[in-house]
């Protein structure tokens, strides 16, 4: 196994090196994302296959559209050895931004679909929705704003405050403080969020 390196791309690049190498010979079985157990959760589904989150980031970044990513991808950004097939995004859902996130999704083929599972259109009045879930090529998952039920987590304060970070390509990535990725994996509280958490605690 190659050294990740110190820095967040480094070690992204490197976990998607070890997915595709986890996955290579595994046979498609139809479960996305949205069918992840709560303990193994999407490395085990066929969202590991081709899994490359860093190609929606570079065209969210390309497209000016501040995302922060949340979920075991912020993970891995802090030094998670646990691989994931999906990537969580968080954004502010202002109206004014709605406009650059459908031309990063589109440009990459995504396919949205609403909370409840109806396929919507990629544009901009899709990223009003407190949530969509996404399918693409390279990476599918979530893509939340404050206005989704959060419970106490001030999901607003945690973007506001997230890090940032830049590749050798120059793209920008911006992710959860690891306080704040914890406190999430918390208050989610399934089997695999405690563990990531306990992990993060660790690293800390």
């Amino acid at each position: 196994m190659t050294d990740p390196g110190s820095d967040p791309v480094s070690r992204l690049r490197h976990a998607v090196r070890r997915t595709a190498e986890l996955v290579r010979d595994r046979p498609a079985t139809g479960l996305g994302h949205d069918d992840a157990d709560d303990r193994q959760g999407t490395i085990a589904t066929d969202g590991a296959i081709g899994f490359d989150p860093l190609r929606l980031l570079a065209e969210l970044d390309r497209q000016g559209a501040r995302v922060v990513v949340i979920g075991q991808v912020a993970g891995i950004l802090h030094g998670s050895t646990e691989l994931t097939g999906d990537l969580d995004l968080l954004w502010d859902g202002a109206p004014e931004g709605a406009a650059r996130m459908a031309a990063a999704f589109a440009a990459v083929g995504a396919r949205l679909t609403d909370d409840d599972g109806a396929e919507v259109r990629c544009e901009a009045s899709a990223f009003l929705l407190p949530k969509l879930d996404f399918s693409s090529p390279a990476a599918s998952g979530d893509c939340c704003t404050p206005a989704l039920p959060w419970g106490e987590l001030d999901v607003a304060g945690f973007a506001a405050r997230a890090l940032s970070t830049a590749g050798e390509d120059g793209t920008v990535i911006h992710y959860l403080t690891r306080a704040d990725l914890t406190a999430m994996r918390r208050a989610v509280g399934r089997p695999k969020d405690l563990r990531r958490a306990a992990e993060l605690e660790r690293l800390a």
